[in-house]
C-alpha cells in the first residue's frame, strides 16, 4: 500500500530519441452490434503496451479511470466502477483493482466499456464501468512486486507484497501477503513566518516535516460452484502504523508535534450468486469488517529555554461494519432488465479521547461516545435499451436509519430518505454519445465527526457534534463523449448540484469548532478530459491527454454570514500527460504535470489552506520479457505554500491576529518497481 498526502503518484521522463522508433497502431475497439454503448476491448488492443496484469490493461482503456469506490458505510452506491464477470469482488476493500492486481493479462478474454447502462449489469451510480472477462481454464500463477522508494534528505523505505492464484476451470483460490508503506509527497523543510495585521513579522523559523509508516497483511480468496450457483469468499488481517513528525526552530526555540497510530484491522466476505430460471437470478452478498486503533498527539514548545506545558490529545478505539445484501434480477428481454432487492447494515464506532495541558484534563464535547447506525435500504430499478442508440435506466432507493449515541452525549436520531434516479444514454451516431443523469444522492455521515479531534500542528482542537444530519445532494449532469482515430476520446461533462445541509465546520462554545451542518450550498462543475492519439503528429506509440475539473461552490459561512466556497474543494487542479509505448524497444514512458494544484478550508478561528505549483513526474518502465517488468519513477515540485489567517475573535467582522506562511520545499523522492510474473 502507498499512500501520498497531496497527490497520488503515478508516471517518469525518458531521453529524447523514443519518437523515432515505430510502432504498429492498436486495432480499433469494436462496438458490441446489439448495443452501441459498449465497447469491447481484446488484448490485442494492448499488446503494445505488454501489460503483465489485469490491471495494467484496464488503465489503458480510453476514456475510464478506475475508482475503487467511496470506502463509505453500506455497499449500495459505495463500491467501485470495476466488475470482474459481470461481479463486483466479495468485500468492499478487496476492491477490483486489487483483484485485477493479481489477475495476469494472459487470462484476460476481453474488457467491455459500458457506458450509460447494460441489461444485466450493476453500474451502482457510475456512469461508465468496465466489465472483465477472464477465461476459464486450469492455471497457476504467482505475482512477486518489490518497491523502493528514495527521499532526498528523507526517509526511505520499501515494500513487498507476493500474490498467488490458482484456477481449475470455474474454481479459484489463492493468497496475498502484503508489506506495505506509507508515505508523503508533502515531507520537506522550509521557513515559517508569521506577520501580525498591519504586515510586521513577529516570528520567523525553520520548519521540517516528515510521515512514514506501513503496514502487513494476509488475504485468502477462494471461489467455486456451489449448488447451481458460485460462492466467492475472501478473508483479510493486518496490521497498520503512521507516524508524523514537524518541527519549528529559531534561536531559544522549539516547538515539536509528533503523531502516532497503530492499529489492526480484518475482513470477511461472502457473495453467492445463482439463475433461478434462464431469466431470473439472484445475489447475497455478506461482509463483516473491524479495526481498532490507539493515536496520540504531542505538541511541546520551548522558548528562551522555558519549556511550555506539554498538550496530549490522546484517543483509543474500535469500529466495525456488517452487511446483508440481496438482490433479484430478471431479463424480461435482451432489451429490458428489472432489478430489486434490499440492505440491512450495522456500523459501530466507540472511542475514549482526553486532552491534557500541563497534565490538567481539559474538557471536550463528546470525548468519550459510542456511535451505532442501525440502516436499511430497498431498492428498485429498470434497464431499458429502447433502440441500439439509447438506452435508459430509472431507479429509487428507499433509505431508513436510526443512529444512536452514548457516553458523554446522549442522543438517537432518525432518517428517511428516498433517492430517485435516472439516466440516459444516446448514441446518435458512432464514436458520439450523450449522457444526461438526474439523481438524489446522500451522504454518509463520518462517525469520526461525532467525537472530538485535534490539529495540534495549527492549534486546532475540534469538538464532537452530536447534532450532525446527512449532506443531501439532487445532481443534473450532462456529458458529452466523442472518439476519434482509435483510442482518442475527448469528454465534456456539466454538473450542477443543489445541496442540503452541507457538511462544513461550525462553531460551538468554550472557543471550539466542530463539523456540522451550515445549510444550503450549490455546486457547479465542468469536467474536460482530451486523449490525443500523436501517431498524426510523427509520434508513433505516443499518447498527450488533459484533464480537469472546474468547480464553483457556495455556501453561506455560520460565522460571519458571507457567501463563500465550501471548504476543501479544489477549484481546479489541470493535469497534462504525455506518454508513448515503443514496442521495439521494449518499454513505455510518460509525464505528467500540474501546473497548479490547491485548496482552502474555513474554520470559526482561522482560514486555512495551501497552494502549490510545477508538480512534475516522470516514468519508465521496461519489460525485456512478458514475465518481467521494471519500473523507474521521479517526483518533484516547487515549494507550496500553507497558510492560515487566525482571528482574534468570531465577531462577523473577525479582526485579524495573524497570518502565518509555511513555505515548504518538498523532497524530490524516486522509486523503483520490480515485478515478476510465473
Amino acid at each position: 500500500m502507498t499512500k501520498t498526502i497531496l497527490l497520488a503518484t503515478t508516471a517518469m521522463l525518458l531521453t529524447g530519441g523514443a519518437a523515432a522508433a515505430q510502432t504498429a497502431p492498436a486495432p480499433a475497439p469494436q462496438a458490441e452490434a446489439a448495443q452501441q454503448g459498449v465497447l469491447i476491448f481484446t488484448p490485442d488492443f494492448f499488446a503494445e503496451q505488454r501489460p503483465n496484469t489485469a490491471l495494467d490493461m484496464v488503465s489503458r482503456v480510453p476514456g475510464f479511470s478506475v475508482s475503487d469506490g467511496s470506502g463509505s458505510r453500506g455497499f449500495e452506491g459505495s463500491v467501485g466502477n470495476i466488475l470482474i464477470n459481470g461481479a463486483r469482488p466479495a468485500s468492499k476493500n478487496d476492491t477490483g483493482s486489487n483483484v485485477l492486481s493479481r489477475t495476469l493479462a494472459t487470462q484476460v478474454e476481453r474488457i467491455e466499456l459500458i457506458r450509460g447502462g447494460a441489461p444485466g449489469i450493476d453500474m451502482q451510480g457510475y456512469s461508465v464501468v468496465v466489465n472483465v472477462i477472464l477465461k476459464t481454464e486450469n492455471t497457476r500463477q504467482s505475482i512477486l512486486t518489490l518497491n523502493g522508494f528514495v527521499f532526498e534528505g528523507g526517509r526511505d523505505s520499501g515494500a513487498g507484497s507476493y500474490q498467488f492464484t490458482a484456477r481449475e476451470g470455474a474454481r479459484t483460490w489463492g493468497f496475498t501477503l502484503s508489506d506495505g508503506v506509507s508515505i508523503s509527497d508533502a515531507n520537506g523543510v522550509g521557513p515559517v513566518i508569521r506577520t501580525d495585521a498591519n504586515g510586521n513579522v513577529i516570528r520567523q523559523e525553520d520548519y521540517f516535516n516528515d510521515s512514514f509508516g506501513g503496514g502487513q497483511s494476509i488475504r485468502g480468496n477462494y471461489a467455486s460452484p456451489l449448488l447451481g450457483g458460485k460462492i466467492d469468499l475472501t478473508a483479510r488481517y493486518g496490521l497498520n502504523d503512521y507516524h508524523n513528525v514537524s518541527l519549528q526552530t529559531a534561536a531559544d526555540v522549539r516547538r515539536e508535534n509528533l503523531y502516532d497510530e497503530d492499529g489492526d484491522g480484518g475482513e470477511v466476505g461472502a457473495v453467492y450468486t445463482r439463475p433461478l430460471s434462464s431469466r431470473l437470478s439472484m445475489e447475497t452478498r455478506l461482509i463483516h469488517e473491524w479495526n481498532t486503533f490507539e493515536s496520540e498527539s504531542t505538541s511541546r514548545t520551548r522558548l528562551g529555554g522555558v519549556d511550555s506545558p506539554e498538550q496530549l490529545f490522546q484517543a483509543d478505539g474500535e469500529a466495525s461494519e456488517s452487511i446483508l445484501r440481496g438482490l433479484l434480477r430478471f431479463e424480461r428481454s435482451p432489451a429490458l432488465t428489472f432489478e430489486g432487492g434490499a440492505e440491512v447494515a450495522y456500523n459501530m464506532l466507540e472511542v475514549d479521547q482526553a486532552f491534557t495541558v500541563g497534565g490538567t484534563p481539559v474538557p471536550l464535547p463528546s470525548a468519550s461516545v459510542k456511535v451505532e447506525e442501525t440502516r436499511g435500504e430497498a431498492f428498485g430499478k429498470a434497464t431499458w435499451r429502447v433502440r441500439p442508440e439509447l438506452t435508459l435506466e430509472g431507479g429509487l432507493r428507499l433509505e431508513t436509519s436510526t443512529i444512536s449515541q452514548s457516553g458523554d452525549a446522549e442522543q438517537e436520531k432518525s432518517f428517511f430518505f428516498a433517492k430517485p434516479r435516472f439516466l440516459a444514454t444516446w448514441t446518435p451516431m458512432a464514436n458520439n454519445q450523450v449522457r444526461l443523469r438526474f439523481e438524489r444522492e446522500v451522504g454518509q455521515l463520518d462517525f469520526g465527526d461525532f467525537a472530538a479531534s485535534a490539529d495540534l500542528d495549527d492549534e486546532n482542537v475540534l469538538g464532537g457534534n452530536a447534532d450532525l444530519e446527512p449532506e443531501q445532494r439532487w445532481i443534473s449532469e450532462l456529458i458529452y463523449e466523442r472518439r476519434f482515430w482509435g483510442d482518442g476520446i475527448v469528454s465534456v461533462g456539466l454538473r450542477h448540484d443543489e445541496i442540503t445541509d452541507a457538511i462544513d465546520v461550525i462553531p460551538l462554545d468554550m472557543g471550539l469548532s466542530a463539523v456540522g451542518n451550515i445549510g444550503d450550498g450549490t455546486l457547479d462543475q465542468l469536467a474536460l478530459n482530451v486523449a490525443l492519439p500523436m501517431d498524426k503528429f510523427g509520434m508513433s506509440g505516443g499518447m498527450f491527454r488533459f484533464r480537469n475539473t472546474w468547480n464553483h461552490t457556495e455556501v453561506t459561512d455560520p460565522t460571519t454570514g458571507d457567501i463563500r466556497p465550501i471548504s476543501n474543494v479544489r477549484a481546479s487542479q489541470a493535469v497534462i500527460s504525455l506518454e508513448q509505448d515503443i514496442t521495439s524497444w521494449k518499454l513505455q514512458w510518460g509525464v505528467n504535470y500540474i501546473p497548479l494544484l490547491g485548496q482552502k478550508g474555513f474554520d470559526p478561528d482561522q482560514t486555512s489552506g495551501w497552494r502549490g505549483h510545477n508538480y512534475f513526474e516522470a516514468w519508465t518502465e521496461y519489460k525485456p520479457t512478458e514475465t518481467l517488468s521494471v519500473r523507474f519513477q521521479v517526483n518533484l515540485w516547487n515549494d507550496f505554500d500553507v497558510e492560515r489567517t487566525v482571528y482574534a475573535d468570531r465577531t462577523p467582522a473577525r479582526p485579524i491576529a495573524f497570518v502565518e506562511h509555511r513555505y515548504i520545499d518538498p523532497r524530490t523522492f524516486y522509486q523503483v518497481r520490480l515485478r515478476k510474473t510465473f
